[in-house]
This record gives C-alpha cells, sequence and structure tokens, in this order.
C-alpha cells in the first residue's frame, strides 16, 4: 500500500472555504479531480489543483507510476495561523480582524492496492 503526499502550509484563504472545495475532490481518481478543480469557480481550486499535481508528479517521478492509477485517499484541511489585524470603529475603538490561514494535506493512493 504505497501513499504519496504534499503539502501545503500558510495558505492565506480561511480552512472553512477550502474544505468546501476539498470535499469535492476526496476519493476521486487524479485525473477527475483535475477536471472537478478546473471547472470550481472558487478562489481556492486553484492552490488545491496545484498540490494535487505536485502529488501526482511526486508519485510519477519517484515512484515511476501512471497518473491514472492514482486517487485522492485522505485530503486533510488544517488551521494555520491566525493574522490578528485590527480596525477602527466609533468613539475611537478598534475591532479586532482575524485573518485565516490554512495548512493542506493530500494523500494519494495506488488504485487497486
Amino acid at each position: 500500500m504505497e501513499k504519496f503526499k504534499a503539502q501545503l502550509n500558510n495558505l492565506r484563504i480561511s480552512p472553512r472555504k477550502v474544505r468546501l472545495v476539498a470535499d469535492l475532490i476526496r476519493g476521486k481518481k487524479v485525473e477527475e479531480a483535475r477536471n472537478i478543480l478546473k471547472f470550481t469557480v472558487k478562489r481556492a481550486a486553484r492552490p488545491l489543483e496545484k498540490l494535487l499535481s505536485s502529488a501526482a508528479t511526486n508519485a510519477k517521478h519517484n515512484f515511476q507510476l501512471e497518473e491514472e492509477s492514482l486517487f485522492v485517499q485522505e485530503i486533510r484541511v488544517d488551521k494555520g495561523r491566525t493574522l490578528k489585524r485590527f480596525r477602527p470603529v466609533s468613539r475611537g475603538r478598534t475591532a479586532p480582524i482575524a485573518k485565516r490561514t490554512s495548512h493542506i494535506t493530500i494523500v494519494l493512493e495506488k488504485h487497486g492496492s
């Protein structure tokens, strides 16, 4: 059971928004997942597409596997560092703004393992 992994840290998109896109490709073949991401309008689709390509290329280059034999076994979106910013509000006060980041891990597995 061979597993091929790729990771993206500190993506400046909220994990809640990235999970919406990640749920679309979980359990799909790599080619099918790439097509889904290509036509998804969400902003998180482009970084996920690049991460998927990276994981598939790792498997192809390091283990001489064909891309058609791989599928997305696991995709995990975790919370990253939160950038804390402040904006002015009335009466001389400030209101906090939390700019959230995401850590994404994708695991591909050979189909039929």
